[in-house]
């Protein structure tokens, strides 16, 4: 009986070991649900400002692709997920990250997605603290659809707002290079 009482406790253990990834000392669900949709972690890392790290990113997807390109025309479910991890991210650093990342992801071209940046940028206005987890979800039927620690802070529609959003971590100016090459799986 001991004996299978040690071998259920040995499965569990290496079952739930394949069901998370540590990245920086979080732990990421390997999986995650978006709306009716099933996705799997493609990668994560951590962005880094002089060499202090922000937050743990992490990229969810219904299949595992490494091409940003294709990740970003396509009209598949995805998310982002950012688990701060540092009391130095603030409300007002946060939103004038994202407002600098817009910019690098429309080539400073954010005139025509400005209602759905503010829109977005408003999301981030409440404290933020140390754990706190954003989970910027893509749905096509939806539109981005965002979350503060699981509870939906709005809905922004649009696929070219979409594409310039996943642009801040994905697109040719990233916000951290590392942590691009972190989500592609790289």
């Amino acid at each position: 009986m001991k004996t299978h009482i040690n071998l259920l406790l040995a499965l569990f253990i290496a079952f739930t070991g394949y069901s998370q990834t540590q990245v920086e000392g979080v732990t990421l669900p390997n999986t995650m649900k978006i709306g009716e949709h099933q996705t799997v972690l493609n990668g994560a890392g951590v962005r880094e400002k002089l060499w202090i790290d922000l937050y743990v990113g992490a990229l969810y997807l219904t299949e595992k692709k490494s091409s940003a390109k294709e990740i970003l025309d396509s009209n598949e479910p995805m998310a982002v997920r950012l688990q701060i991890v540092s009391k130095l991210v603030s409300s007002s650093k946060m939103i004038e990250a994202v407002e600098d990342g817009f910019k690098k992801s429309t080539n400073n071209n954010v005139a025509p997605l400005r209602k759905q940046i503010d829109q977005f940028i408003g999301f981030f206005e409440e404290e933020i603290v140390k754990g706190d987890i954003f989970d910027i979800t893509y749905q096509p039927e939806r539109g981005v659809v965002a979350y503060k620690n699981g509870e939906q802070r709005g809905v922004i529609q649009g696929k070219a707002f979409k594409r310039a959003l996943f642009g801040i971590w994905l697109d040719k100016k990233p916000a951290d290079d590392d942590l691009k090459e972190g989500m592609l799986g790289k």
